[in-house]
């Protein structure tokens, strides 16, 4: 395995023990700055620690301390504390008259017998107006129509 050396500076120490000692943090980002202290074999560390007394005392898996070495070492500071940004592209499954028009259907008032639209009410009206649309469906609305899905359309909306 690639060994990772992590070396702070002294203003890089100053930061991380003011993050695991004031303010309110995400649990990991204190972790991860927990490690980086124990790890470093800079010149301002008075005594490093091995991984396997850093894995015992923040009970975290070698493995773990090797990933965040290896961030630090390959992308830096800011994001092995923070993380990276997702870049996942999601595709929108509705176009804006589609949203137009569940949102006026959502306002106006229910069918009869109905007390309010409930999202299956709405998945039956949506599929008569927009049939290309994946139907809006209380049991998950990312799933496409597929027979457990179909509903009786004629009983909901007589």
């Amino acid at each position: 395995m690639k060994k990772y050396i992590v070396t702070l500076t002294a203003n890089e120490r100053e930061m991380l023990g003011v993050l695991i000692s004031k303010g309110k943090h995400r649990s990991q980002k204190i972790v991860n700055a927990l490690i980086l202290l124990g790890c470093d074999e800079g010149k301002f560390q008075k005594k490093r620690s091995l991984n396997k007394e850093i894995a015992k005392v923040l009970n975290v898996s070698m493995k773990k301390i090797d990933r965040v070495k290896k961030r630090f070492v390959e992308d830096g500071l800011d994001i092995t504390l923070n993380g990276r940004k997702g870049s996942r592209i999601y595709v929108k499954k509705a176009d804006g008259d589609f949203e137009a028009h569940l949102v006026a259907l959502s306002c106006s008032d229910p069918p009869d017998g109905f007390a309010r639209w409930s999202l299956r009410l709405k998945g039956v009206s949506t599929s008569l107006s927009y049939p290309l649309y994946v139907v809006v469906d209380h049991l998950s609305p990312t799933d496409d129509l597929s027979s457990r899905n179909v509903l009786n359309m004629d009983s909901l909306l007589d």
